[in-house]
């Protein structure tokens, strides 16, 4: 076995969701490649990242935020280009500053131990999260009822969606108005329809975007969904479902699903 020296402990600081990674040191390289190169393919390209797995990675951290960390232009002298917010400057500065933190704790354990560590607790930072899409929200208004609460939410200050609850879990989870919770939606639960072809659904939530990403795997197709304020929508549904539909980047439609299909998370 190699024999590490005093103050060569690596550290690896990462936030994940549903086994997949959400924020670490490569989407990080990649948000700085963005500022550097001002194109999501360029930064994906010196990053190491294909195309789809760089457009997820910066879906995932917008969802995740009150304002979107990434932003895409179209149009203009170049053709359109992509573009770090001040919020993603500041979560690529935050970042930075927890990994240093790591990284000193780790050489003091190296050198020092265990015992007198006070910042242990940082090891423990993580997120597990079971759904595809994962939005940072605002608790709205609370609807009580005898067995099922409603709860409407905020998603950005075009998008509000429904959430399904018990009592129990109104009280578990601590929600009040104006509260901040995640909510998760399941990708295979949300339904796709041309905004021309509105199916009479009785589902609550009924997103208006457009269409920013196909990507076809075999009999099943994800698509990627812009709603505004930088957030979007993940949908899994079979190829046939979406070429009879005409979901195709640039295609408006409307994003549903049922209330009882949102999960709700707070800390």
């Amino acid at each position: 076995m190699p024999r590490v020296l005093p103050g060569e402990i690596d550290t690896l600081l990462a936030l994940r969701a549903n086994g997949k990674l959400l924020v670490g040191r490569e989407r990080v390289t990649l948000l700085e490649a963005v500022i550097q190169h001002g194109s999501i393919t360029k930064a994906a390209d010196v990053a190491g990242f294909s195309y789809k797995t760089a457009w997820d990675a910066v879906n995932a951290i917008n969802n995740l935020l009150p304002r979107p960390a990434f932003i895409t232009h179209t149009g203009g002298p170049r053709g359109g280009g992509a573009e770090v917010t001040e919020e993603g400057r500041r979560l690529l500065v935050t970042f930075r500053r927890l990994e240093e933190k790591l990284s000193r704790i780790s050489s003091s354990i190296a050198v020092q131990g265990i015992e007198c560590e006070e910042d242990l607790i940082f090891w423990g930072i993580g997120m597990k999260l079971s759904a595809r899409n994962t939005f940072h929200c605002t608790v709205l208004e609370i609807f009580a009822a005898p067995v099922n609460v409603e709860v409407r939410l905020q998603v950005s200050p075009e998008v509000v969606i429904s959430a399904l609850v018990t009592n129990a879990s109104v009280s578990e989870l601590g929600l009040v108005d104006h509260r901040p919770v995640l909510a998760l939606v399941n990708a295979s639960s949300v339904m796709l329809a041309p905004c021309d072809q509105m199916p009479r659904i009785s589902a609550r939530n009924k997103i208006m975007g457009r269409v920013l990403e196909r990507f076809d795997g075999g009999s099943d197709v994800e698509v990627t969904v812009g709603i505004g304020a930088g957030k979007t929508m993940t949908s899994i549904m079979t190829q046939d479902s979406a070429d009879a539909t005409g979901i195709k980047p640039g295609a408006d439609v409307c994003a549903i699903f049922q209330d009882c299909n949102v999960i709700l998370a707070s800390d």
